[in-house]
């Protein structure tokens, strides 16, 4: 039995596509996202902070405005949280007014823009599901890691009930840590990853991994806090900060694609080094993240190195 939904609008700033999102979701592995084959978003997390589960249907008007509905297992979820933490996974907490600006000045990105019109940055639910993606991904293939991660999903998390069926939230930190004998015993999450996982299920209830303060940190600041947790180095930090904090002004400086994509792009000789990176990337601001997001979908749509296949 669930609680009465309750509903609320976004009005995005800027080019915003949710079917575009969609189609993001669809080719990203983490997500295991599988649409309907309509332009609906059908998903389920823990609320930031409180913990508790909550479901989300979202459609796009041909307005542009964003139509969600919420809904709980239990008491009716808080409106004002669930809100600004949708608004968070779309980035439409960001104005992207100026957005196309960028690609004006620069006609790779310009090109990027074409290519994916109104695609922003769809981050994971939370800073601490991307973490625990980060650890739960270390060392294996992509494709083996989100099905470890679907998994995990399947065994402690909660069904949320949406019309069309069910979507399971991962699980909250404290389930996470109450769950410990699953996460030994479960294959994919050898060595020491379980008690890694632990230690970042204890830092997200000690609001170590809350996205407004991270934001709110300088960028630099914010990384190197990340990165003394539990089996989180330079890579997983900027993963935890961008594509989970949604962060929207960082090109990260550890992703080796990142720097390919830049490479075949722009048509530059030899590698990327950190000059290069830093040279082209300061053309983006205030939307390095945004821009590093379409280089790298560009990337493996072209290569298929991640999925195994192109997507056209």
């Amino acid at each position: 039995m669930t609680s009465t939904p309750i509903t609320f609008t976004l009005t995005p700033r800027g080019p915003f596509s949710l079917a575009a999102s969609i189609r993001f979701l669809e080719g990203f592995a983490p997500a295991r996202y599988v649409g309907a084959g309509d332009p609906v978003l059908r998903l389920a997390f823990p609320l930031d902070g409180r913990w508790t589960p909550v479901g989300l249907r979202v459609r796009q008007d041909a307005d542009g405005v964003v139509h969600a509905q919420a809904h709980s297992p239990a008491d009716p979820p808080d409106g004002a949280a669930v809100r600004a933490q949708l608004r968070r996974i779309l980035s439409l907490d960001v104005d992207g007014s100026n957005f196309t600006a960028i690609g004006e000045r620069d006609p790779v990105v310009g090109g990027l823009q074409r290519r994916y019109p109104g695609l922003r940055p769809v981050t994971f639910w939370s800073p601490y599901e991307a973490a625990c993606w980060a650890v739960i991904s270390h060392r294996i293939r992509i494709t083996q890691a989100a099905t470890v991660k679907a998994r995990l999903t399947e065994r402690l998390g909660t069904p949320v009930e949406l019309p069309g069926g069910p979507v399971t939230a991962f699980p909250g930190p404290a389930e996470l840590l109450r769950g410990v004998e699953a996460l030994t015993s479960m294959g994919g999450l050898a060595g020491r990853k379980p008690e890694w996982l632990c230690g970042l299920a204890a830092a997200a209830l000690d609001g170590r991994l809350d996205a407004g303060r991270l934001r709110e940190l300088p960028p630099s600041e914010a990384l190197r806090e990340l990165a003394a947790l539990p089996g989180i180095g330079p890579f997983s930090a900027e993963l935890i900060l961008l594509r989970g904090a949604g962060t929207p002004d960082v090109a990260p400086r550890h992703e080796p694609r990142l720097r390919q994509a830049v490479r075949d792009a722009y048509r530059l000789d030899g590698d990327v080094d950190d000059d290069t990176l830093t040279r082209i990337s300061d053309g983006w601001p205030p939307y390095r993240t945004w821009v590093s997001l379409l280089l790298r979908t560009w990337r493996e749509d072209e290569t298929g190195e991640i999925a195994g296949r192109r997507r056209r």
